[in-house]
């Protein structure tokens, strides 16, 4: 028996993308008239046949995708979200975007509620037996927890911290403070674990403060640096906002950055670029993050492509700007 000619079999013959595909099929007036030539022309030489049952019950589904996040106010999630839509849009599907620390009740309800046909998951921290619970293909994105045994997304974050230990120590800084994120964040401990493998690598000696990601943290940490008798000459921070903080204490009590401390950020934010010094920082590729983890959750829904289990890393970069310089 012949192998079933599947829809990604179209795309290839058209030269679209499978979700152009789904909608020239299902919603053809939305699909320009020469894109929708090239569609039909391809599901006539490939002889696909759409499955109208199929088809039907995929029109009674919510046509939506839920995005889950754990503070909607942090501008972290802004590129990762429009990225997410921006894909899902060209599936024709909607995004709804909701506050993942809305209460128990209200989680439980979200797989079972009809108001999304699969979600994407930006926290770690919720309990396990709610997120099995959902019964909905889940990918998980940036944040992970191993007990919820989905697939998940995100940047090797032990290797990020690596390549601000390498380049601070390449700088000449023979000793290195972590300020850490809030210990109960898997990003926290695994940045955490990295910066200390890296500097023992790399034999520099290495301290850790306790922080929670925000601004007020990185403010208090540089407190606590500037009352050290023996100040390491060289910071990283488990966020952006963390080093805002830094630094800007550092200016109020007159300590120059880089010249008398250097620092190191995480996830390049918007405003990274744009801070005074420009911060030197761990990029987190964001808007691709976002994309392949709409991509891998649309062709769950619009093909049956199944989710891969396991924790799927990209590689991060480090983006040199001014407020690293040489040991003095």
């Amino acid at each position: 028996m012949a192998p079933k000619t599947r829809i990604a079999d179209v795309a290839a013959a058209a030269g679209v993308s499978t979700a152009t595909v789904s909608r020239a099929l299902s919603a053809p007036g939305v699909v320009g008239p020469e894109t929708l030539k090239k569609v039909m022309a391809a599901v006539e030489a490939t002889g696909y046949r759409v499955n109208a049952a199929a088809r039907d019950l995929r029109r009674q589904r919510a046509r939506s995708i839920l995005v889950l996040a754990p503070n909607l106010a942090n501008t972290f999630f802004s590129r990762i979200i429009a990225a997410i839509q921006e894909v899902a849009g060209q599936a024709g599907l909607a995004v709804q975007i909701s506050d993942s620390r809305a209460g128990p009740e209200v989680l439980q309800s979200l797989g079972h509620d009809g108001r999304a046909d699969g979600i994407i998951l930006l926290d770690g921290a919720l309990p396990p037996e709610v997120v099995r619970g959902w019964r909905l293909p889940v990918v998980q994105l940036c944040e992970w927890n191993d007990a919820y045994a989905l697939p998940a997304l995100g940047i090797d974050n032990a290797a990020a911290a690596g390549l601000a230990v390498t380049h601070l120590a390449d700088l000449g800084h023979g000793a290195i403070l972590h300020v850490a994120g809030p210990p109960e964040n898997v990003l926290s401990r695994t940045r955490e674990a990295g910066f200390l493998a890296a500097a023992r690598a790399r034999g520099v000696a290495a301290r850790v403060l306790p922080g929670d990601f925000t601004m007020a943290s990185g403010a208090q940490a540089a407190r606590d640096w500037q009352a050290m008798a023996d100040r390491p000459s060289a910071v990283f921070t488990a966020s952006d906002e963390c080093a805002f903080g830094f630094i800007s204490e550092c200016a109020r009590m007159g300590i120059a950055v880089p010249s008398e401390v250097s620092v190191v950020g995480f996830d390049d934010v918007e405003f990274a670029g744009h801070f005074i010094p420009p911060l030197t920082t761990i990029h987190q590729p964001r808007a691709k993050l976002g994309r392949a983890a709409a991509e891998r959750l649309v062709a769950a829904l619009e093909e049956g492509v199944p989710l891969k289990s396991g924790h799927e890393t990209i590689a991060p970069h480090l983006v040199v700007r001014g407020t690293t310089a040489a040991a003095g």
